[in-house]
């Protein structure tokens, strides 16, 4: 029996199906015929898919994306204040001289006593603007309220450091760049130190971002907002001198894309702005602030470090995340985005040469301040130094690490690999370096014990007891072993050694202190002296421990004085 073959409709529709068959012989076809509509069958139970979308992420601005970006910036905030608060320690030789000098400024505005000495002459900085800041803070909250001023600066900073970077690539690089800067030892200790160098760096930060907020504005507005900007970083830390033409080339680069040749009006009018503004401001000021800046930065002396040594420290310091910002700069020069999302491919990418062009500015501003203090010899600060640099470098090394992790987060385990080498540097070096200085708590209150009235100090550092004894001292009863002006018992004028030696030989001095950090020679001569005469004695010996092993405080009295008990 042969099975009929149903491939018809029903005939119920005959026209229908004549047309459908007659469609499909000549070649007419374009869709089905109409079928009618059946019922639907009951959905069964499961669980169906959603259709995938081209891309996993949309590259196009909104506000769930703002606010994930701000949510991990401020984790990132919150790291960066958690590993700085760790490090503590007493005051540092410089923390104590800009915090006493602050506190002499501030009573002298106040109406008090005119000041004793011309700390411009030799500060690294205005003596007008940071000292009195951080004093102010240091007067209601103590020294750990100074340290908080530096590590809100810094906070700021890295803050901008995100702003910036944000404009100039996209929000995963300017993330990954405030992670990365906000773990070097440079900003974990500045962070932690009541010096000039937290505010400057924020200025700094301040002045580059403003370069790159005004890129698409006209030329004025970088012209009125940069100067003022660039003009305080200076005066509060004159080595920020250094890294102003690198803001300045900074907002001619960045300006390019917008406004193509206009934007090298930027090169003459931002610096000719602040060369007037700068000579109006020396002479409100007077000549001292340019001997500060000669003494201290432009016309420094040779120092005695040893280059290979410096060159070590800076690779252990900076190392990687210069590393990175190079691996950084190759790969944007060669291409300039990593086409993730298609629905960008219609966005202009900048062209090669402003690539390559503003990877060079970037990376190349992180070998300033190593190549110059290398080059003299100048090994002092240099660990601080080294992360004004890194800020703009930070941009280029984050580019490197979202370059080497890929589209689509292929290779994050390279990310986080470089991140936490990063992390673990900066934890040990920045311990370290906060350690370089001996605990002074123990000396402090030996000297508060040993106080007469109008008496005379011999410290070897005295900045640091001068801060902490400042309202049982005053300024002109310390005197330490860089130099001293002796008037003997004949109205003889004697300095240096035999200054000191006469000096020791009448007792002048009340409490004498060595050390043997600063000036080994003079102390073990001087020591000798005290043994030898026997007008002194030792009182005690208090031991310390700092990054380069031990040594101890060695508190002399005169025989005559009755000692206060020790505890």
């Amino acid at each position: 029996m042969t099975q009929q073959r149903d491939d018809t409709y029903s005939s119920e529709f005959p026209a229908r199906e004549d047309r459908y068959h007659a469609e499909r012989n000549f070649g007419w076809f374009t869709a089905e015929p109409e079928v009618p509509e059946q019922p639907a069958a009951p959905a069964e139970p499961g669980y169906t898919l959603p259709e995938v979308p081209e891309v996993g992420w949309d590259p196009l601005p909104s506000s769930r994306r703002t606010w994930i970006s701000r949510l991990v910036l401020l984790g990132i905030l919150v790291a960066q204040a958690l590993l700085t608060l760790r490090l503590g320690n007493s005051a540092f030789e410089d923390e104590a001289l800009y915090l006493y000098a602050g506190h002499l400024q501030l009573h002298h505005l106040n109406g008090g006593a005119p000041l004793p000495d011309s700390f411009a002459a030799y500060f690294s900085g205005s003596p007008l603007l940071y000292p009195p800041l951080a004093a102010a803070a240091d007067a209601y909250f103590g020294l750990a309220g100074a340290r908080a001023l530096s590590l809100a600066f810094m906070l700021g900073a890295t803050a901008l450091l995100y702003m910036m970077t944000r404009r100039l690539f996209n929000e995963r690089v300017a993330l990954v760049a405030a992670g990365c800067f906000a773990v070097t030892q440079s900003t974990l200790f500045m962070g932690a130190l009541a010096t000039y160098d937290a505010m400057a760096l924020f200025l700094i930060a301040l002045a580059a971002w403003l370069a790159v907020r005004t890129a698409r504005r006209g030329w004025w507005l970088s012209t009125l907002t940069l100067p003022p900007v660039l003009l305080l970083a200076v005066a509060v830390k004159y080595a920020s001198l250094m890294y102003a033409p690198v803001v300045v080339a900074l907002a001619c680069l960045a300006a390019v894309p917008y406004h193509a040749w206009r934007s090298l009006l930027r090169l003459f009018l931002i610096p000719a702005v602040a060369v007037g503004g700068a000579y109006a401001a020396l002479r409100l000021t007077g000549s001292d602030i340019l001997a500060g800046l000669q003494s201290t930065t432009t016309g420094r002396a040779t120092g005695h470090g040893v280059r290979t040594e410096m060159l070590r420290d800076c690779v252990e310091w900076g190392g990687l995340l210069f590393a990175l910002a190079l691996l950084g700069t190759v790969l944007y020069a060669r291409k300039g985005r990593m086409n993730e999302a298609p629905t960008l491919q219609a966005v202009r990418v900048p062209r090669r040469l402003w690539r390559v062009l503003m990877g060079l500015l970037l990376t190349g501003t992180a070998l300033l301040a190593p190549a110059y203090q290398i080059w003299i010899h100048e090994s002092v600060s240099l660990h601080k130094h080294i992360g004004y640099g890194l800020l703009f470098a930070a941009p280029m090394a984050a580019l490197g690490i979202t370059r080497v992790v890929g589209s689509h987060f292929r290779h994050p385990q390279l990310g986080i690999l470089a991140w936490v080498t990063m992390l673990v540097l900066g934890m040990v070096q920045s311990t370290s370096l906060y350690h370089a200085w001996p605990n002074s708590d123990q000396l402090i209150s030996t000297l508060n014990r040993q106080l007469v009235p109008d008496g005379h100090y011999l410290v070897e550092a005295n900045s640091v007891p001068r801060y902490y004894l400042r309202k049982q001292v005053g300024f002109g009863q310390w005197t330490s072993t860089y130099t001293i002006t002796y008037q003997n018992k004949d109205k003889k004028l004697l300095t240096g050694e035999a200054g000191f030696q006469a000096a020791l030989t009448d007792s002048y001095f009340d409490v004498v202190v060595f050390d043997r950090t600063v000036t080994g020679a003079l102390d073990d001569k001087l020591t000798k002296q005290l043994r030898t005469e026997g007008k002194y004695r030792l009182l005690v010996s208090i031991p310390y421990r700092n990054s380069y092993g031990n040594g101890f405080y060695q508190v002399w009295i005169p025989v005559k004085k009755n000692a206060a008990p020790q505890q």
